[in-house]
């Protein structure tokens, strides 16, 4: 393949680390997004060719940031091949436990900063013939899952961003792709969900694993949804076909995530 401009939100994460790592040993050139210049700089340091990947230390929420980190792209190079929106935020709880600014965290991180960034790229990625957008979603983008209320509701949205704009989009070279990993094994999961996944059996997927599934979508020029882990994939569609069979599911597991979700003394 040939090697590919990559911005990438959200890099010095869990799962951005190892997106970062695999494209960086691909051979592509990585611009690293994040609002902590230090986790960024550690992270260029010890992907593979150093010296050809950047570091925008930025608030995708920030019209002044966006601007410079669009700048900076002009900069180092004429055209952006791939955009990956990457970053995001989960709080658990049940939703009369969280507050305004989780709530706001959680829509403007997962929602709003993807889609002005975007807009601001397209420019950029239009003079791309590898064009590639790719959405970071969330199985919890589908199925709307108790003590992640809002986490659902901005998954569901970027979702639903993703389709808008594969449609918008569809005369045009540009590919636009929605991931939707299931748990994943990162710091962004607090103790009580990881103690919730091992007591409800949940598996927890190695970041890798979504590394790999996004660098597969590099080759696909037919924009899709791709769904990670069985049995989630199967739940999805039954819940998009017979959702009331899952509520019965989730019902049976509503008494252990009232159980973890309760507010840390």
């Amino acid at each position: 393949m040939t090697a590919l401009t990559i911005v990438l939100t959200g890099a010095s994460g869990g799962i951005g680390s190892a997106v970062a790592k695999m494209m960086s040993a691909a051979g592509h050139r990585l611009i690293l997004v994040g609002r902590n210049p230090q986790p960024l700089n550690d992270l260029r340091d010890m992907l593979d060719g150093s010296a050809r990947h950047t570091t925008v230390v930025a608030d995708l929420l920030q019209a002044a940031d966006r601007k410079r980190l669009v700048t900076q792209c002009k900069q180092d190079c004429s055209k952006v091949d791939v955009l990956i929106n990457n970053a995001g935020v989960s709080h658990f709880g049940l939703l009369e436990n969280i507050s305004d600014q989780a709530m706001a965290d959680m829509l403007n991180t997962n929602v709003l900063a993807p889609v002005l960034i975007v807009r601001d790229l397209l420019p950029l990625l239009s003079r791309s013939s590898n064009a590639t957008i790719i959405n970071i979603g969330s199985t919890f983008g589908s199925i709307g899952y108790p003590g992640f209320s809002g986490y659902s509701a901005s998954k569901f949205a970027l979702r639903g961003f993703t389709e808008a704009l594969r449609r918008e989009l569809a005369e045009q070279l540009i590919t636009v792709h929605y991931l939707a990993p299931r748990a994943v094994d990162t710091p962004m999961n607090s103790a009580s969900v990881k103690a919730l996944n091992a007591e409800l059996g949940n598996a927890m997927d190695p970041p890798e694993i979504v590394a790999a599934a996004c660098h597969a979508l590099l080759k696909a020029r037919d924009g899709r949804n791709r769904y990670l882990g069985w049995p989630e994939r199967f739940f999805v569609r039954i819940n998009a076909l017979i959702p009331a069979l899952v509520d019965v599911t989730l019902r049976k597991q509503l008494r252990t995530i009232q159980k973890y979700s309760r507010p840390e003394a």
